[in-house]
């Protein structure tokens, strides 16, 4: 994909995902057509129901066509086109353009490392099974990076060597336990995430409080007219920590980590509502949004 040298005419991505999304809107920007096909009912299902509705409003907003429901995706080559088939209930049933992007998963390129001669055990998916310290079943061999399924980017995979290189050269019992779920969606504006999905808190049965703020409610993404998206965090209502947080919007990317922070300091959420940030960014609406807590019902 990264090697094309022009611009697809009609650019068919399957997988509604992180990277299906993000070269979406990418080539639409490009000037390309370009239709999503995903076999589930919404885009990005591993996120609230809340952010994938406001992303499939972004992306469509921008003219990228959007297909649901597809759970019986099929290709062949038409006359040099590509017809794909998505027996979806609405619209077409099938989809002509002339590139075809598969963004539905990825595997290890684990199969030609000899594994199996050193013993190594490997999961069903071709992971390497490692433990919270990153060590295999083979006493002296440790797994770092993609090939281990424990993260799958480039900060997960840095931090691997940090746990690595910190047990066996400081005598620091670093665990990979200890990190917190964060990473970015890369379309614009972006989707920053630290934690716990609203899905996810309401699964574990704790008490929590929710608040969410529009970005139309947010100066400075008023004053730079990037007013798409919205901020929602989720607090323990029992300790009062941060269980985790959404940031869609203009420097949502870069706005989790002063919730992310504190997060790892394991401090409560007050810290960051009684902090003074500087007028005028998005961070500073943190607070503002930490004081209109409500129950998660």
């Amino acid at each position: 994909m990264m090697n094309l040298d022009s611009v697809p005419r009609h650019l068919i991505v399957v997988g509604g995902s992180y990277i299906g999304l993000e070269f979406g809107q990418m080539f639409r920007r490009f000037g390309s057509e370009v239709t999503v096909v995903e076999m589930g009912p919404r885009l990005i299902q591993r996120e609230d129901e809340d952010v994938s509705a406001a992303i499939e409003e972004i992306l469509e907003r921008e003219g990228v066509n959007i297909r649901l429901n597809a759970k019986c995706i099929r290709v062949r080559n038409e006359d040099g086109q590509i017809a794909a088939g998505v027996d979806c209930a609405d619209g077409a049933p099938e989809v002509a353009g002339s590139h075809l992007l598969l963004a539905v998963g990825r595997r290890p390129n684990t199969g030609d490392l000899g594994l199996e001669a050193a013993g190594v055990a490997t999961d069903r998916r071709g992971y390497i099974t490692v433990d919270d310290q990153l060590q295999t079943n083979v006493p002296e061999i440790w797994a770092l990076g993609d090939c281990n399924g424990k993260g799958g980017f480039t900060h997960t995979s840095y931090n691997d060597f940090e746990i690595v290189a910190a047990n066996l050269l400081d005598q620091d019992p670093r665990r990979v336990s200890d990190r917190i779920t964060a990473y970015a969606l890369y379309i614009d504006p972006p989707l920053g995430r630290a934690g716990q999905t609203e899905a996810e808190v309401r699964r574990s049965g704790k008490r929590a409080l929710v608040g969410k703020r529009p970005m139309t409610k947010v100066g400075r993404a008023v004053e730079k007219g990037e007013t798409q998206g919205f901020m929602k965090i989720l607090i323990d209502a029992e300790s009062k920590q941060i269980l985790g947080a959404a940031i869609l919007g203009t420097g949502g990317d870069e706005v989790i980590h002063s919730i992310l922070d504190v997060m790892y300091a394991k401090a409560p959420y007050t810290v960051i509502q009684r902090a003074v940030h500087i007028h005028p960014t998005v961070s500073e609406l943190v607070p503002t949004m930490l004081g209109e807590l409500s129950p998660l019902n």
